[in-house]
């Protein structure tokens, strides 16, 4: 608890013994009429300042600052009202129900700080990851500095048990890491030379000699931290909406309470005092609190939610619009699938030597740090001159054309072969396919497969009962290995062989389908789909732990690469949406409900139902809020189990033979 909270409940409960004592105190006896009802009026404006001397303070300056339509200005006037009641003989006393108003308003204030405070604090314990110092070798000795002060290629040793404070590469050590503040994974990552870490991240068990490799400013933990405490300025429709609400409705209701205090005795014939005192609860119980501190506080525990999952969600207009997506796009390499290729068949022409087809394609792609080009290098076990390969053009989507030694060289798909003139073997394999051409003659082609994530299966599942209606996968890969991927998957729909370019104008289709109230949200990797994930709806980036491209670009930032926490983040984010609504039906209506029983014509609300309808609703509404935060994955949803098993999608041609992870050397032209 703060020491506000502290110093709020203490107030409170000064008051409320005040209150008690006086309540209980048998002021008839002491007093005859009428000052015992003097002695009443004193008595209880001990309780009313103690509680309230704050709340009235905040009205004075919103009056002398122009900004007197506020719900302190409202429970002034109605405490005070309240109070004054007294200067009418035939009413009945109602310095009690003033001090009561008062405090109970003190008692919903309390609610609100305890509430905000624990949603805080959950956040701030979860994303507790900013390093307080970073060890830099002087003189043979550990020195502590300030982050900032380290600089790009300095080293810095990092303890087991302490953050690591800035980006950078392993130069010596072998640990590992506990990544959880992050990205909500509990196993631990194995990192050794050559390893890059990222800030926040703990050593579990050896020193690290790292190089820094960013500012800390730049750091991953330094956006990630300024992700969240810029959330709250990114306002939901429904927080605006409440906010304009609040902005005309108070002042309607004070016009109101003000045509109820004057206008009944001429209209309804009613006493002057029974026309104030249905003016008094019409203010009092028209106070917006519980909408005012509900609505916020709801999104803002569902951000703290999904944080505490390694989701990071960049304002509470993205929480609500994850909650009307109708149509879920997906990239598939890196996104769907592993994104680690793996030869998985080599097929010469007659007379060709495997080898040679191999040896061209993997030098050809020497200066490539594409997954296809490093699977086809890894594979190869010659070693790559890269100082014979010259003339190297890379076409976006379909290959590569280089010059080797004298020797010309094009490796890619069919439709750079067609661009070559050179006729091509076709390939019953599933998977991605790469001719290679020697001189202009057609050499053969290799198998490239991707895995399938064990995970997507269920995810794509569990998308759908999350009420999402079309979930689309874009791929450049060829047409057959897209709907091999797309059957194994369920997705409602797929486009293949598409260029980088291509899958903007894809999204921009498919957002032209989408109802009126219905978003469209793209999750990719993170790495190269940044136009994507700005131009749909909602950016969801994937993986994105470092990647300062897909925290920039994306909405939503799932800081490791589990497909099952996308519907775990549409679930929270409509559960937290309900809560919201929830929370603006209830209080609308019971406030009404009072306002309407308040109206002199019936006459039967009194102060203490006002009491309910305002502080009462508001302490309801803050608590049921409050359940933002504490939404947890369902079943399906689990968001730190791993899952190491995973699918190829090549066919059974692939997989059935134990060795189908090798490539298949096989002469015959498949």
């Amino acid at each position: 608890m703060t020491a506000k909270q502290k110093k709020t409940l203490l107030r409170i409960g000064v008051a409320l013994f005040f209150f008690i004592v006086i309540e209980l105190l048998p002021l008839h006896a002491f007093f005859a009429e009428p000052y015992d009802l003097y002695a009443e009026f004193a008595l209880f404006l001990i309780p009313y300042l103690i509680a309230g001397y704050d709340v009235i303070a905040k009205a004075v300056h919103g009056i002398t600052h122009g900004q007197v339509l506020d719900e302190n200005f409202l429970m002034v006037i109605a405490t005070i009202g309240a109070f004054a009641l007294v200067f009418f003989p035939e009413s009945q006393p109602h310095m009690a129900e003033g001090a009561a108003v008062m405090i109970f308003y003190q008692v919903g204030e309390w609610f609100e700080l305890y509430a905000v405070g624990k949603t805080r604090k959950s956040i701030a314990d979860m994303m507790d990851i900013a390093p307080d110092y970073a060890n830099i070798e002087q003189n043979g000795e550990l020195v502590q500095v300030d982050p900032y002060d380290v600089n790009v290629g300095d080293v810095f040793v990092v303890k087991p048990g302490e953050r690591i404070p800035l980006d950078g590469k392993v130069l010596q050590g072998k640990s590992q890491l506990d990544t959880s503040a992050l990205t909500g994974e509990s196993v631990p990552r194995v990192v050794e030379e050559g390893a890059l870490v990222t800030s926040g991240c703990v050593n579990m068990n050896a020193p690290l000699h790292v190089e820094a490799l960013k500012p800390f400013e730049q750091s991953s933990v330094a956006r990630i931290l300024e992700l969240v405490e810029t959330a709250s300025e990114k306002k939901a429709r429904t927080e605006n909406f409440i906010t304009r609400f609040a902005r005309f409705y108070t002042p309607v209701v004070v016009v109101i309470a003000l045509l109820i205090a004057l206008a009944s005795p001429f209209v309804l014939q009613t006493s002057w005092s029974q026309a104030i005192q249905s003016a008094l609860i019409f203010l009092v119980v028209s106070c917006p609190c519980a909408l005012v501190i509900s609505v916020p506080l709801s999104f803002f525990g569902g951000i703290g939610a999904a944080s505490r999952a390694g989701i990071l969600i960049k304002g509470s207009n993205y929480l609500e619009s994850l909650a009307q997506v109708e149509t879920m796009v997906f990239d598939k390499t890196g996104t769907l699938t592993n994104g680690t290729f793996s030869v998985v068949a080599i097929h010469p022409q007659s007379g060709v030597d495997p080898d040679l087809v191999l040896s061209m394609a993997a030098h050809a792609e020497a200066y490539s740090d594409h997954p296809i080009a490093l699977s086809l290098k890894q594979t190869y076990e010659g070693e790559i001159d890269s100082s014979h390969v010259e003339d190297v053009v890379e076409e976006g989507g379909a290959g590569i054309r280089a010059r080797i030694g004298n020797r010309q060289v094009v490796v890619g798909n069919t439709r750079l072969m067609e661009e070559e003139g050179i006729s091509w073997s076709g390939c019953e394999l599933m998977g991605t396919v790469l001719h290679v051409a020697l001189d202009g003659s057609y050499i053969g082609h290799i198998v490239i497969a991707d895995m399938i994530k064990s995970e997507a299966i269920d995810a794509i599942t569990h998308i759908h009962k999350a009420g999402v209606e079309k979930v689309v996968m874009l791929t450049g890969d060829r047409a057959e290995t897209a709907e091999m991927v797309a059957q194994k998957l369920g997705v409602d729909s797929y486009c293949a062989q598409l260029l980088p370019q291509d899958k903007v104008s894809r999204v921009e289709e498919l957002l032209k389908t989408t109802s009126e109230k219905g978003k469209l949200a793209f999750v990719g990797d993170g790495i190269n789909d940044a136009p994507v994930l700005m131009r749909s709806d909602i950016g969801i980036a994937m993986g994105a732990l470092g990647t300062d491209a897909a925290i920039e670009a994306a909405d939503v930032v799932l800081m490791d690469d589990k497909l099952s926490k996308i519907p775990f983040a549409i679930n929270l984010s409509r559960k937290t949406v309900r809560i919201v609504w929830q929370n603006i039906v209830f209080a609308l209506g019971v406030k009404l409900a009072v306002m309407i029983l308040a109206l002199p014509i019936i006459g039967i609300a009194n102060m203490w139902m006002a009491v309910f309808g305002d502080v009462g609703v508001t302490v309801i509404a803050i608590l049921n809020a409050m359940r933002a935060l504490m939404i947890r994955p369902e079943h399906g949803e689990n968001t730190s189990a791993s899952n190491k098993k995973t699918l190829n999608v090549g066919t059974s041609h692939a997989n059935t033979s134990p060795d189908a992870s090798h490539a298949n050397t096989s002469n015959a032209n498949a």
